[in-house]
C-alpha cells in the first residue's frame, strides 16, 4: 500500500521536472548575466574601454548557460 502510493506520487511529480529544470536554468542565466555584466562594467571602468568587456562577458555568460542547458537536456534525453 505504501509503495503504491509512493510510486503514484513520484509519477505525479515527475512530469514537473522539466518545468523546474527550465526555471532553475532561467534563474541561473539571469544571475550569471547580471554578474558578468557588472564585472565587465568594472573592468571597463578600470581600463577605460567603454563597453568592450561589459558586452563580451555578458554574451559569454549567456553562451555558457545555454551550452550547459543543452548538455543537461541531452543527458536527460539519453536517460529516457
Amino acid at each position: 500500500m505504501i509503495t503504491t502510493t509512493y510510486k503514484a506520487n513520484t509519477r505525479q511529480f515527475h512530469k514537473y521536472t522539466g518545468i523546474l529544470m527550465l526555471s532553475a536554468w532561467g534563474f541561473a542565466m539571469v544571475i550569471a548575466s547580471f554578474l558578468f555584466l557588472w564585472l565587465g562594467y568594472r573592468i571597463d571602468e578600470y581600463m577605460g574601454t567603454t563597453p568592450n568587456f561589459m558586452f563580451g562577458l555578458f554574451f559569454l555568460a549567456i553562451f555558457i548557460c545555454v551550452m550547459r542547458l543543452y548538455q543537461e537536456a541531452k543527458q536527460r534525453m539519453k536517460e529516457l
